[in-house]
């Protein structure tokens, strides 16, 4: 079972490394203005050829796995601004 749990935090942290699907700011997550990190997410899935979803649905895919994939070890402070990047979103979208 353990073998199966630390295949699991490899294929995340893979996907975070490696994914191409959008073409992130460095540090984007780190940032604390909500509304700029869902600014440069819409930004990189509007400019993504890469992508297999309307730019809405890959920009908050994105951000949803990185608060997923921290879990625990996110920064509770920082948790309340992706939460809040995530309303930010759904702004910017028309939601």
């Amino acid at each position: 079972m353990a073998d199966k749990t630390s295949k699991n935090r490899n294929w995340s942290a893979k996907v975070t490394r490696e994914s191409r699907a959008l073409e992130l700011e460095e540090g984007v997550f780190t940032w604390q203005d909500p509304a700029r990190i869902a600014h440069s997410l819409m930004q990189s899935a509007l400019a993504s050829k890469r992508r297999k979803a309307e730019p809405f649905r890959s920009a908050m895919s994105m951000l949803v796995f990185y608060i997923n994939r921290a879990g625990r070890r996110l920064d509770p402070k920082q948790k309340a601004v992706l939460e809040k990047a995530k309303e930010e979103l759904r702004k910017l979208h028309g939601n």
